[in-house]
């Protein structure tokens, strides 16, 4: 009978435990469901803006793709935000305390990223996170128990991002403006510009995925070690990754010069026709018969027309890498607590700074991703996308390229920015060199007070939840 109640006992606590694991799951899942439908603007926003895409299309190319991003390559990403902004020492000797702090964090922020989604509002998770974590660290141990240099760091990048951005997406959009969209014969220029833009396009974007890629798909399968025991090659990683940029920017050159020559040539024909048919119609009002109607005339295209379909392909491609690239990174600031909160489960010890995420937890992260875009996604592509400036592919590409390239940078530098912020301030730049006055200002003023807002919210509210959980479990 001792036995069979002990056995009885542990399946009660692991029963438990395993419905406290689910129902943390279930508030990681509805962080990522607002994590998704706010922060995959920064990937298609300015796509379904430009119309290259429309939303349904927006919705599942982005969906797909940061699913795979944030399970295959996003593990490394939450290992050090649940430990990043907190004293180490304050919490090491009390990890129950920081359990029940991370549920706060989970529940203040899916309810800020929920208000400013229900809002058409791109603010920043990971500011959100990170405001979070410090609320209830002030509460739990005092002020000093938060890194205040690090959110100092922080607040810093809320102007440093935007306007680094703006400032390159204005200088991208000068080069494709003056070159191209403004030269007398911009098709024959756009052909020129082919090469250049795809290799721009594959250095920045492949920068940014291409090593994870290689890293999962080569170095931990042992493939490059196989190669490297039968061979004797011995290459190093970033010759692999600039070999397979360089061939995609070369099938990316030839392939677009491909489509170019048959747009020209449907141009072509369509002129040839449109010959034809004046010369037909002047002889019809040299003869007195009756003449039957001519169906009407095809729509001219122009151009500028033309330019912009070829660009709307750059800036498609450009935003299924900024999708993928962010489910890998972005997908710690949802499951970062969750992780946390199974690894002091497990262990009953303070998460280190090597605590690893298993796979489970970020397939909840991509799974709550993929729901929230298709559910609430469209308010903020909608307001990046559309309500700031109305766009074209031109500018959209120049918008989505100055933006993996100052987060690209800042990675580099080892600051932490917002992806929001950097496309935000991208799209402004290209409206103040296509047209300044078109700018919508008060909808900077909304999206600005957002940004402003997001830490001191998320962290009173990661406060008072932890606060009431506190007293909850106290009585």
């Amino acid at each position: 009978m001792p036995v069979l109640c002990q056995k009885i006992s542990m399946l009660d606590t692991s029963g438990v435990v395993f419905l406290q694991l689910g129902a943390m799951a279930a508030l990681a899942f509805y962080v990522a469901a607002n994590l998704g439908a706010n922060d995959v603007a920064n990937s298609m926003g300015t796509s379904v803006g430009s119309k290259a895409l429309t939303l349904r299309q927006a919705i599942i190319v982005a969906g797909i793709l940061e699913f795979s991003g944030a399970v295959l390559f996003g593990q490394g990403v939450s290992e050090t935000l649940a430990t990043g902004v907190v004293n180490v020492d304050v919490f090491a000797a009390q990890p129950q305390v920081f359990l029940i702090g991370m549920v706060s964090v989970l529940i203040a922020c899916g309810i800020w990223l929920q208000i400013a989604t229900s809002r058409g509002l791109p603010v920043s998770s990971s500011h959100a996170v990170v405001g979070a974590i410090a609320g209830f660290s002030c509460v739990a141990a005092g002020i000093n128990a938060v890194d205040w240099r690090t959110i100092g760091t922080i607040s810093l990048t809320w102007v440093a991002t935007p306007v680094a951005s703006g400032a390159l997406a204005a200088l991208f959009y000068s080069v494709v403006k003056y070159s191209i969209l403004d030269r007398p014969d911009p098709l024959s220029q756009m052909r020129e510009w082919i090469p250049w833009l795809s290799a721009a396009m594959l250095s920045v974007f492949g920068i940014i995925v291409l090593p994870s890629v290689v890293n999962v798909a080569l170095v931990q399968t042992g493939a490059i070690a196989a190669a490297q025991d039968r061979f004797g090659w011995n290459l190093p990683i970033h010759d692999f990754v600039i070999g397979i940029g360089s061939i995609g920017a070369i099938g990316l050159t030839f392939n677009s010069w491909k489509k170019l020559e048959s747009v020209e040539k449907e141009e072509e024909r369509r002129k040839k026709e449109e010959g034809r048919r004046k010369k037909e119609e002047g002889r019809s009002t040299n003869t007195n018969s009756p003449t039957l109607p001519l169906s009407p005339p095809p729509t001219p295209t122009l151009p500028h027309t033309l330019i912009e379909q070829q660009m709307a392909r750059f800036q498609v491609l450009s935003a299924c890498f900024v999708a993928f690239a962010h489910g890998s990174n972005d997908v710690g600031n949802a499951v970062a607590p969750l992780a946390a909160i199974a690894y002091i489960r497990r262990t009953g010890s303070f998460p280190l700074e090597d605590f690893s995420v298993p796979l489970w937890i970020l397939v909840v992260g991509g799974a709550g991703i993929v729901i929230g875009l298709a559910i609430w996604g469209k308010n903020v592509i909608a307001t990046v996308g559309e309500k700031i400036i109305q766009l074209q592919p031109s500018g959209g590409f120049c918008a989505e390229l100055a933006t993996a390239t100052t987060v690209l940078l800042a990675s580099r530098f080892g600051l932490p920015v917002s992806t929001s912020h950097a496309l935000v301030g991208a799209v402004v730049g290209v409206g103040l060199i296509k047209a300044w006055k078109t700018v919508r200002w008060e909808t900077l003023l909304s999206i600005g007070s957002a940004w402003l807002v997001t830490i001191p919210i998320a962290g009173a509210l990661g406060a008072s939840i932890f606060s009431i959980a506190q007293w909850i479990l106290a009585r």
